[in-house]
């Protein structure tokens, strides 16, 4: 049996993953390969690199509880100014974020990943998955996470296809769920971020905009592929937080993003409701209305 953990986007979100990672280690559950794209991909290679040890997982938590929207995010006028006039393919700069991976990963290359370790792209010009597996791991990490518009997409060079432009592979097609399928995972665990189900108000900034409905796309086709691809492996997905009313572009919530997930998943593994069927429903799509949010209520209804 080859287990895969299956890390989705999120933007801030991706906090959640960590919680998800320390449950899973907690009950001895590891990994055999990393499927990674966006928030996810940056998880992917911290474990890439360091490893799923406690120790590890708890400097993972570190990285999420002080990281901020300025770390990833940088307003810079000049930048967004140029992107607006046509004269760049993005309004931010991709800077900070690559030098948050170098910081922790350096010159680390994929093939070389203490666990086996694939981050999802995408195909700017024909939207096609592509699976990055070597390579420098930086690169790999700015292409999964390059979104559209927001951050400019990574040139790969193609010994027969030419350069290729990729940018967050959130869009491309496929899930992650595909690709650990393709590279032969037999058991699968979802480990998705979420999306903010309980917003009091729309997100009120053009990035927050974005990333929420990213966020949306992401999940609708996790659910899709969980359902088409139920018969194909065994699939376990781990319940996103709800409610939730955290923005995808909100930075300042990583410690308790990170708790909250942690002991929401420790119950579900623990009760048993991990293998229940039809695990797409804890995926889809809802809203809260009127309702005290909090606390976590388990799986989201169909």
């Amino acid at each position: 049996m080859t287990t895969a953990f299956v890390l989705s986007g999120g933007g801030s979100l991706g906090a959640v993953q960590v919680g998800m990672l320390q449950a899973l280690a907690a009950r001895g559950i590891e990994p055999d390969l990393l499927v990674g794209t966006s928030a996810g991909a940056m998880n992917a290679a911290w474990l890439a690199v360091h490893g799923t040890a406690t120790d590890s997982l708890a400097g993972l938590e570190g990285v999420w509880t002080r990281l901020r929207r300025s770390d990833v995010f940088p307003l810079e006028i000049r930048t967004a100014l140029r992107g607006l006039l046509g004269q760049a393919p993005a309004v931010t700069s991709s800077e900070r974020l690559r030098a948050l991976v170098a910081g922790h990963a350096g010159g680390a290359r994929l093939e070389d990943a203490l666990v086996p370790t694939h981050l999802v792209t995408a195909d700017l010009i024909t939207g096609q998955n592509v699976t990055l597996s070597s390579g420098p791991l930086v690169a790999a990490v700015l292409a999964s996470a390059a979104i559209p518009g927001v951050f400019p997409p990574v040139v790969l060079a193609d010994d027969q296809l030419g350069d290729r432009y990729l940018v967050d592979g959130g869009v491309a097609h496929r899930t992650g769920l595909a690709e650990a399928v393709d590279l032969g995972a037999t058991l699968i665990y979802v480990l998705p971020a979420g999306s903010a189900c309980a917003l009091p108000a729309p997100p009120s900034s053009a990035l927050g905009t974005a990333l929420h409905a990213l966020t949306l796309l992401i999940e609708q086709r996790q659910a899709r592929d969980v359902a088409a691809l139920a018969g194909v492996a065994s699939l376990k997905v781990l319940p996103p937080l709800c409610p939730l009313r955290v923005s995808a572009a909100d930075f300042s919530h990583g410690a308790e993003l990170v708790h909250r997930a942690r002991q929401a998943s420790l119950r579900w593994i623990d009760s048993g409701d991990i293998d229940l069927p039809a695990p797409e429903r804890f995926l889809s799509t809802h809203r809260h209305v009127g309702r005290r949010v909090g606390s976590d209520h388990g799986p989201r209804a169909a």
